[in-house]
């Protein structure tokens, strides 16, 4: 899953902050648990401050009950990168938005691979949908395979 290669940036900095030792995954248990509880967010700089804001509120709201050990983070980051393809972003844009936007480190060409791991699953999804005679979900899978791949 591409939110196994999402990193912090400024993880060290998250680390000294929280009072112990983090992983620089972004989307690992200690790092989430860390950012949704102990920061103190008026020790961060007016950047970081901003990026972690984003992080919380684009990827951790959600209404589970082991929140934020759910799953929701990464299916919503997935989604985020998902959508920035379809929105006509590359793999390179797509790496520097989420550096700028939320201070994640993510290599384009995992990037590039997740994206046509992506396509091959909606190819799959079509093709069982086209056999079911569920058209409505064929086209839908059509019309994002399109997006993808443009």
């Amino acid at each position: 899953m591409i939110s196994q290669k999402a990193r912090f940036r400024h993880a060290r900095k998250l680390e000294r902050l929280a009072g112990y030792r983090l992983p620089d995954q972004a989307f690992h248990g200690a790092t989430l648990e860390a950012v949704s509880s102990r920061l103190n967010f008026d020790r961060l700089d007016h950047t970081l401050h901003e990026q972690i804001l984003n992080f919380i509120h684009s990827f951790m709201r959600c209404t589970c009950r082991e929140t934020p050990q759910c799953g929701c983070p990464e299916k919503k980051f997935s989604r985020e990168v998902l959508e920035l393809r379809e929105n006509g972003l590359d793999h390179r844009q797509i790496a520097q938005y989420l550096q700028e936007q939320y201070g994640i480190d993510i290599y384009p060409a995992d990037i590039l691979s997740f994206l046509e791991d992506s396509v091959h699953v909606l190819e799959a999804i079509r093709d069982i949908a086209h056999l079911q005679a569920m058209s409505t979900l064929s086209k839908r899978a059509d019309a994002h395979i399109e997006l993808l791949e443009r």
